[in-house]
């Protein structure tokens, strides 16, 4: 990302809605150069385009955050996040913990349990692998002789899991029970690995 783009941003982070002029203002170059990094931006998800009316004439566009593009900026939601962990766990016993973030995974699984159902093992993967991406991972999955090889290359709860690992059993529950077949974490970022990965080996008989 250059640091004109990053200026874009945070320019639209102060003032959504702002027009191309006036993004040019606020970060000191031409009205051209600033539509090509906003095409830039609005291809890769971060900002978004509406039309609004100004009098006579065509509607303008201006411009504001997607989510995504809001997510850009530190926010005061990881310190909210990891204060109300602290409490919790300084609340409850550490198995009790474990099981309130296992029950979460089983919760979001039944949500999809009728998707599930009669499917092979890797229309399951596709499909879990959907789900880790809305949610924020970005996931793929390679086969390796009979064993599913399930890789997390980027973790949206790496920060939080830093100072609460327990937040990690979540995803590999979510893999377990959608699965219908345990998960083997053999990689993890929070050890240094440069990814999570999870390797599951369906039962004979089961359908591939």
């Amino acid at each position: 990302m250059t640091k004109t783009r990053d200026k874009i941003l945070q320019a639209l982070l102060k003032k959504p809605g702002s027009t191309t002029n006036d993004l040019a203002k606020e970060v000191g170059i031409n009205p051209i150069s600033v539509r090509h990094h906003l095409t830039s931006l609005q291809a890769a998800g971060l900002i978004k385009a509406d039309e609004e009316r100004h009098g006579v004439g065509r509607p303008r566009l201006v411009y504001s955050l997607t989510e995504e593009g809001s997510e850009k900026f530190p926010t005061r939601y990881l310190r909210l996040t990891t204060r109300l962990l602290n409490q919790l766990k300084e609340t409850l016993p550490n198995p009790m913990v474990k099981e309130l973030f296992s029950q979460v995974a089983l919760n979001l699984a039944e949500e999809y349990a009728d998707q599930l159902e009669d499917l092979p093992i890797e229309e399951r993967l596709d499909l879990i692998k959907e789900l880790l991406d809305s949610e924020g991972f970005t996931v793929d999955w390679e086969k390796e002789g009979e064993a599913y090889h399930i890789h997390e290359i980027s973790c949206p709860y790496h920060k939080v899991g830093q100072d609460h690992p327990e937040i990690c059993s979540m995803d590999q529950t979510l893999i377990s029970q959608m699965l219908a077949v345990p998960a083997e974490k053999v990689q993890c970022i929070l050890s240094g690995d440069e990814r999570c990965t999870y390797v599951v080996k369906p039962a004979i008989g089961s359908k591939k």
